[in-house]
């Protein structure tokens, strides 16, 4: 592939990695409220983990020994954080202590990321739009 086009599969790929991340906070806040009588059962935040990965053959793009480099989520792990224990003895699910269990959740931590995941990837879509007329105006440059 040419160097040129190099930049939608990096840009891409950081598009691809923060939708996941936008939904693993759509997961988390769907779940916030969710309560269960044993901490075993109570849902789990989830957690995107990115990694850098190679998209080219070692000296393919630029200079001898450099390779272009995108992000993949390699995996999406479960936090393990303990679940918030709360005293609710008239609650249909309390536990015979009267204590439900809630997910480790914080709503402004999972809203700071969502924030932050749409902007990644609205500045990534900007990378494509500017590469793209980029390169419309290097084909016209002959016209």
């Amino acid at each position: 592939m040419s160097d040129s086009f190099r930049i939608f599969d990096i840009a891409g790929s950081a598009m691809a990695a923060q939708s996941a991340r936008l939904n693993t906070v759509a997961s988390n806040l769907a779940n916030a409220e969710s309560i269960n009588s044993d901490p075993a059962k109570v849902y789990k935040p989830l957690l995107p983990v990115f990694q850098a990965v190679q998209m080219g053959a070692p000296g393919e793009f630029g200079a001898a020994g450099e390779t272009t480099v995108g992000v993949q989520v390699s995996s999406i792990v479960q936090s393990q954080t303990p679940p918030e224990r709360r005293y609710e003895p008239g609650h249909p699910l309390a536990d015979a202590d009267g204590y439900v269990y809630a997910p480790a959740v914080n709503p402004v931590e999972e809203m700071v990321n969502m924030i932050s995941a749409a902007r990644s990837y609205q500045s990534s879509v900007e990378v494509l739009n500017t590469s793209k007329d980029l390169m419309m105006r290097t084909l016209n440059l002959g016209k």
